[in-house]
Order: C-alpha cells, then sequence, then structure tokens
C-alpha cells in the first residue's frame, strides 16, 4: 500500500483485517515527484529483498478540491488537483513499467470516472463543465502560473479534476499501444459506478455531501459502496476474465453486487491519437522523464 498517510493507511488495513504479515504500506505523496521516485526506488528494493515480482499497479488516488477559489500548487509549481491525480501517477507509472513488465502477467490499471467520459450512460446525463483538455496549450506553455489548467483556460477546480481524469484514462490508452505488445503488461481503466460517499469529497459543501449520494442512490442509480467498489477494483486486478488491454470496464447495473463488466467506449476526446501523443510528451517534460536515457531507463 503506498498512502500519504501511514497510520491511517495501516488503520485502514486493520479495520478490514488485513494480516500484518502480508502487507507493507510505504509513504507516497503524488503531488510531491521527489516522493514518486522514492516510492519507486523501495518499491524495486524491497522486491529484490523479498525475491518477488511487481504483479499489478492500482493507481487509484484523488484529490477533488471542489471549493479551491485559486489554484493550490505543488513542488514544481504545478496546480494540486493535475499534479496528484495525473502528473505523479504518469511518474508513477513510467518508473515502474520495467520492474512489471518481470512479472508472468503484469496488470496496470488506473480508476477513470463517467466525469471524463461522455460515452458512459450514453451521454444522457448532463454535466457541468465537462473534461476537455483543448489542444493543451497550458501544458504546452510549461504549466507554470498564471496558468492552472491543461488547456491554459481559466481555473476552474471541478473541471481540473475531470480534466486529470481524462488525462488518466488518454495515458493508459497511450501506454497500451507504446508498451503492450512489447511488455505484455495489461493496461485497463475502469468506473465501479459513483462512490459518492468516500472523503473524495470531504472538501465540498456539507449540503453537497449529504444530497449527492442520496441523488446518485435514487435518481441516477449510479450509487456503489466503497467495498462494492473495492471488489470491482479487485476483479480487474486479479481475475482472469479480464485480460483484455487498451479497454474501459464499466457495469451495467451499477448498485448490484454481482452484476457483469463489460468493455464501455471512451469518448472521442480519450480516443485522439494524435492529441494522446502529445500529452505523453509534455508530460515526460513536466515530471523530468524527457531525458531520452531516462525514458529508456523507465520503460
Amino acid at each position: 500500500m503506498a498512502c500519504r498517510n501511514l497510520a491511517k493507511a495501516e488503520a485502514a488495513a486493520r479495520e478490514i483485517g488485513i494480516d500484518p504479515a502480508k502487507r507493507t504500506v510505504m509513504h507516497l505523496d503524488l503531488a510531491d515527484f521527489a516522493s514518486v521516485r522514492a516510492l519507486a526506488e523501495n518499491t524495486r528494493e524491497w522486491l529484490n529483498a523479498q525475491g518477488r515480482t511487481l504483479d499489478a499497479l492500482v493507481l487509484n488516488a484523488a484529490v477533488y478540491l471542489l471549493r479551491a477559489e485559486e489554484p493550490q500548487r505543488n513542488g514544481q509549481g504545478y496546480e494540486l488537483s493535475v499534479a496528484t491525480n495525473y502528473l505523479g501517477h504518469f511518474l508513477l507509472a513510467n518508473l515502474l513499467l520495467g520492474d512489471l513488465a518481470k512479472a508472468p502477467a503484469p496488470r496496470l490499471i488506473t480508476l477513470g470516472t463517467v466525469t471524463a467520459n461522455s460515452e458512459e450512460f450514453g451521454g444522457k446525463i448532463p454535466i457541468p463543465a465537462p473534461a476537455n483538455l483543448g489542444e493543451l496549450a497550458g501544458f504546452e506553455a510549461g504549466f507554470l502560473p498564471p496558468i492552472a489548467m491543461i488547456d491554459g483556460k481559466a481555473f476552474k477546480p471541478g473541471k481540473a479534476y475531470k480534466d486529470s481524469k481524462l488525462a488518466l484514462m488518454m495515458m493508459s490508452r497511450e501506454l497500451h499501444a507504446r508498451y503492450h505488445a512489447s511488455t505484455g503488461i495489461i493496461f485497463a481503466t475502469l468506473y465501479p459506478g459513483c462512490v459518492a460517499d468516500t472523503p473524495l469529497f470531504r472538501h465540498a459543501p456539507k449540503a453537497f455531501r449529504t444530497i449527492f449520494p442520496w441523488f446518485q442512490k435514487n435518481i441516477t442509480k449510479g450509487y456503489v459502496s466503497q467495498p462494492l467498489s473495492g471488489e470491482r477494483v479487485a476483479q480487474v486486478v486479479a481475475d482472469p476474465q479480464f485480460t483484455r488491454s487498451g479497454v474501459h470496464w464499466s457495469w451495467g447495473n451499477r448498485q448490484k453486487p454481482g452484476a457483469e463488466a463489460f468493455a464501455q467506449p471512451l469518448s472521442a476526446k480519450a480516443e485522439n491519437a494524435r492529441r494522446s501523443a502529445r500529452l505523453w510528451d509534455l508530460s515526460l517534460r513536466l515530471v523530468g522523464l524527457d531525458d531520452p536515457a531516462a525514458v529508456q531507463q523507465a520503460a
């Protein structure tokens, strides 16, 4: 478990009954690129010491700073939602690709969201300020103050979250295109349903935290509990029927345990090969992997 708060991670592991002998908790702050690099190195050392392989990597963390009036920034000066949700994951995935490739049947699984994929629900549910990376003008310009959005436009905290998740889903598709054939790694994204009552929404107004779960349970029927969401993530990580690479998994009956998963198409924005390739190149630069030698070592 790679976690920002080790005490909370240990408490959660105890609460759900994970045997202490079968878990290892390491520190990771995805917004801090030095922390990401340290985690990758510590993981590699741990694997070598244990004589183990890295069988799966799950990119799950996120911050949602819905009420931020001004952009918060990480140590590099990048807007915090994009730095944490996307760039930190991008760096970690690249640093651990070589380790994953050593496993017999490795998987790299990324959590997507309905708010970054207009194809979910057939596009019938209106989403304010939908994800849109434009022509990546913010990244093209270096993503430093006063720039706070990937598309270079005015800061919108909710959209920054959605944009970061769209970038993640594009990243998974690009990973598949670049590395699946040569490494055998299964690259997939998933949307398990709306886990509407998690601490992800702790920065939202209290009224939102009360109404939103009710709305998802009774109106959209998109609500899933945290345990059910976890079961679906575990399916995509470990079950043998989820061995297709380059797909996005979803569940037709969001609220029903045991519902069948299906490969959900992504939006044209996520499937744009030209923009995805450019996003990849700009992201390499922003996280400091644009040196060809560094990229070769990571891959």
